[in-house]
């Protein structure tokens, strides 16, 4: 939640460094909760010292086949608009 994700960025030290990994497509919190991921990228964009990196299909480096799921997912999502 957004109030999860507050508390555990607001915890960094003093010469530390901090990596949050998620998927945005993949989210199951109740409908009507807001997700810590997808606020915290909204929130701390343009943020000096926050980046974000963002991964594709062609970053997979699983089964040759997820890679292939995604991209089918990802043309959905596009027809969808």
């Amino acid at each position: 939640t957004t109030m999860q994700m507050k508390m555990f960025l607001t915890r960094l030290g003093e010469g530390s460094r901090m990596v949050v990994t998620g998927d945005r497509t993949q989210v199951d919190l109740p409908r009507g909760t807001a997700s810590g991921l997808v606020d915290a990228e909204r929130i701390l964009d343009g943020v000096r010292g926050v980046s974000f990196n963002y991964f594709t299909a062609k970053d997979v480096v699983r089964h040759p086949l997820v890679a292939r799921i995604i991209e089918a997912y990802d043309r959905d999502d596009g027809a969808a608009g």
